[in-house]
């Protein structure tokens, strides 16, 4: 007698496999329509019909229209606490973050803002998207703030501990910011990484008087 050797899993697998197909298939299809002819102008329902699916599976997808441009969202928010959290043994913030922001810029890695031309234009020109990326900015400074303070054994409220968070998160800011403007000005990556990493190199450099030893593994 043939025994049934299907996997209770496989199912669950292919259900979440199927998801996330889905959710890639909107997600494209809305970045295409955002790019040709703007955030604020495109609606959720021209999403669907681009992608084949009800407007009601868009929104079960992505809770706001703003999720379906940004849609790393939540590996932004976590990077840079997690590069502490990961920091090498005998290893500073400052020396783990430097570290990564060095290897994302060799990368081009779309999370620290090698985004592309035409999806960095489609930021610059929706309010709606440059606000909600500042305010992106701001939760993965939070993020870090948290991760330092439990680096240090102090509460997240600690002076230093905000201080730090405020120093890092802001140079990370602004190489974000000069990555985007160097790509709107038509730089191809190769260029951007020689220059961002030369500029990088020297905003951190800034931070070592006060923060070489601080948050040390």
């Amino acid at each position: 007698m043939a025994t049934d050797t299907t996997s209770p899993a496989q199912p669950a697998g292919l259900r979440e496999s199927k998801k996330q197909e889905t959710r890639q298939l909107i997600s494209d299809h809305a970045t295409r329509l955002f790019i040709a002819q703007g955030f604020e102008q495109t609606t959720i329902a021209e999403i669907a019909t681009a992608a084949r699916v009800a407007k009601k599976t868009v929104t079960n997808y992505f809770a706001r229209k703003e999720d379906l441009a940004l849609d790393h969202q939540d590996a932004f928010i976590a990077s840079l606490a997690h590069t502490v959290t990961a920091r090498r043994p005998g290893e500073s913030a400052l020396a783990a973050l430097r570290r990564a922001f060095a290897d994302a810029a060799a990368a081009a890695d779309p999370v620290f803002g090698f985004s592309g031309p035409a999806f960095a234009r489609m930021i610059a020109d929706s309010p709606t998207l440059t606000a909600c990326l500042r305010g992106l900015h701001d939760q993965r400074e939070s993020a870090l703030a948290q991760a330092l303070a439990t680096a240090v054994g102090a509460p997240p409220d600690d002076i230093t501990v905000r201080t730090a968070a405020g120093l890092l998160g802001t140079v990370h800011r602004i190489l974000f910011q000069r990555i985007q403007g160097l790509t709107l000005a038509g730089h191809p990556n190769n260029e951007i990484t020689e220059t961002i990493t030369a500029e990088g190199a020297s905003a951190f450099d800034m931070l070592e008087a006060a923060l070489a030893h601080y948050a040390i593994a």
